[in-house]
């Protein structure tokens, strides 16, 4: 069907594209290979996405002038760009959401503990340790109580 079909380049231009939909400086290259083997084999499954994603990822290569993986982040986030309403971005977009950020490894990257009910909640285990936010202003308000109703009853 296409030159990068079921192939390790088809592989890499979909590692790459989910490098550049998604870049974090932080998230190694496990996360995103991870989600590429999983977005390739539920298109398996599939026909119509094996067909989607095949052409898109060939796509993407002929609009980079066949190199699709070399471009940096910058430049592979503006040729997707172009590509945004097609079946393809809108495929991987779905898939890849979800699946590069339910990765552990992600979550370590991103620094997010991940579940706390299996692990009985947050309040133990760094509830309040968000060093990058400032600490809230308290204030209490020490004016007189009133109630000031927002409207009265007019009429029967």
């Amino acid at each position: 069907m296409t030159s990068t079909q079921d192939t390790d380049r088809a592989r890499q231009v979909l590692i790459r594209t989910l490098q550049a939909a998604y870049p974090h400086a932080n998230v190694p290259r496990g996360p995103y290979e991870r989600t590429a083997d999983k977005l390739i084999a539920d298109a398996a499954g599939n026909p119509f996405n094996q067909t989607t994603l095949a052409q898109g990822l060939a796509d993407l290569d002929a609009l980079a002038d066949g190199d699709f993986v070399s471009l940096s982040n910058a430049d592979g986030y503006t040729l997707l760009k172009r590509i945004e309403n097609t079946p393809f971005f809108g495929y991987v977009r779905r898939f890849a959401t979800v699946n590069l950020y339910d990765d552990p490894e992600t979550w370590a990257a991103l620094g997010y503990q991940g579940s706390s009910f299996d692990q009985g909640g947050y309040l133990t285990r760094g509830f309040n340790d968000l060093d990058w936010l400032p600490e809230p202003r308290i204030t209490e308000y020490d004016g007189p109580v009133k109630f000031v109703p927002i409207k009265t009853k007019t009429g029967a």
